[in-house]
């Protein structure tokens, strides 16, 4: 056995002693392995190997880890300004960040709140809501995770544990997210998702609140956290057409689909949907902290100075980065090259769940990619087995992650960067996993 160096075990011993210095809920995730670098699709770990990661920092490192043109805005941005505080101070990279982004949203997306992280996006998202409609109410989908903020966590629903103990009291109802269990055999999704929820927003509606109480929906226009469920294009058509008849506010929480996961820059175009109010973070400055409420002109300005503030939203720096990933984006044609990676990936996982019975399903748009894994005896979704293989994975340098309310799911989202070969290196060591649990 190879015997273990001095910088290796000082990393053991730091990694053991986790408990007595970071909080559980932030230093006890999965898998919890000690690097020391990231560039472009890898992470670099203590104990000398090179780990392929189809994380990408769980959606945000979208344009690579490290990438060059990044880390130089980033060097050079701190040469000039480090802290905004963006309206008590004005600066280059914030205008010209608003500026390069409403070239690539949806029209009349074209007024920013910059943010932190996505929690504070999504909770800017419900304030404009609220205080434009003056209406109290709000309604999210089943399975939707949003954050975990206390108005935030009003509108999750992907983990009860998320909202254990703390009784989040935004005035919101839910209603059922388009699940795949809910199509009965021989029904066309796209016109059963869309019929269901009529009748369910009918019976909310009529039973529960009155639409004109009711100051927005929010959505995931794909579950993330909840399971990676893609639903039919009609059923967030008939959202739409929903807010429209009620005169409610459509609210896309993009924190996860957004820049170029889906293949496109945002899964509203994917789908064809142009929310009222966007909420994004996640890729939108690779891998420092920045997020942004989204939504018109007309929107943003009844919303006055006071109504919401920041001190570190928008930071300099943060706002280069973000300009350099756009740049990115565009030059190396990520975009594409999501389309095309996430196309040949999805036959290379559907060839593969042909022939293993675990795999229960494949799904997914782009390099947004949920494979669901079941037990080998019963059939049934199991968030066990699904760990027993990302270990697997990880003893063979590839680094995957987890989601579904049970933990059933592995995420594969790796950087749009990604090569044919990483995707078959990657999809290889998953097959030899799910393999090994099968028998």
């Amino acid at each position: 056995m190879q015997k273990q160096t001095d910088t290796e075990q000082n990393w053991i011993h730091m990694v053991d002693s986790i408990g007595n210095f970071l909080a559980p809920s932030m230093a006890k995730d999965h898998p919890n392995l000690p690097v020391v670098k990231a560039e472009g699709c890898y992470y670099y770990g203590v104990d000398g190997r090179e780990y392929l990661d189809f994380t990408s920092g769980i959606a945000v490192e979208n344009v690579g880890h490290r990438h060059p043109l990044v880390v130089q805005a980033i060097k050079d941005s701190a040469d000039h300004l480090i802290h905004g505080p963006s309206g008590v101070i004005i600066y280059e990279s914030i205008l010209k960040l608003a500026a390069e982004l409403q070239q690539v949203l949806p029209p009349k997306l074209d007024n920013f709140f910059f943010a932190n992280s996505g929690t504070e996006a999504i909770e800017g998202a419900l304030k404009l809501a609220k205080y434009v409609t003056k209406r109290p109410y709000v309604v999210s989908f089943t399975g939707c995770f949003h954050g975990r903020s206390i108005g935030a966590l009003s509108v999750t629903t992907s983990k009860s544990k998320y909202r254990k103990h703390l009784q989040p009291s935004w005035l919101a109802y839910q209603l059922p997210y388009a699940l795949p269990e809910y199509l009965p055999e021989g029904e066309d999704p796209d016109v059963f998702y869309a019929e269901k929820l009529e009748r369910d927003v009918k019976e909310l509606f009529s039973h529960q609140v009155d639409p004109e109480e009711v100051a927005c929906m929010i959505i995931e226009p794909i579950l993330g956290e909840g399971g990676y469920i893609i639903p039919p294009a009609s059923w967030l058509k008939k959202i739409r057409e929903i807010c429209d008849r009620h005169g409610i506010l459509l609210i896309f929480d993009e924190v996860q689909t957004g820049f170029g996961r889906t293949g496109n820059w945002f899964a509203a175009q994917t789908f064809g949907v142009t929310p009222d109010i966007m909420a994004v973070a996640k890729g939108i400055a690779a891998g420092l902290p920045l997020s942004a409420t989204i939504a018109s002109k007309e929107l943003m300005d009844q919303w006055p100075l006071g109504a919401h503030g920041t001190t570190f939203g928008g930071n300099p720096i943060a706002c280069s980065a973000a300009l350099a990933s756009l740049k990115i984006m565009k030059e190396e044609k990520l975009l594409e090259n999501a389309q095309e990676m996430g196309a040949y990936a999805m036959a290379k996982l559907l060839e593969m769940k042909e022939e293993l019975s675990v795999v229960r399903d494949v799904r997914g748009v782009g390099l947004m990619i949920g494979i669901e894994l079941g037990d080998p005896k019963t059939g049934e979704a199991s968030g066990d087995v699904v760990m027993e293989v990302l270990d697997k994975c990880l003893a063979d340098g590839v680094l995957f992650y987890l989601c579904g309310n049970s933990g059933e799911v592995i995420r594969m989202i790796p950087p749009l960067t990604i090569t044919k070969n990483q995707i078959d290196k990657g999809i290889d060591v998953l097959k030899t996993a799910i393999q090994s649990v099968s028998n």
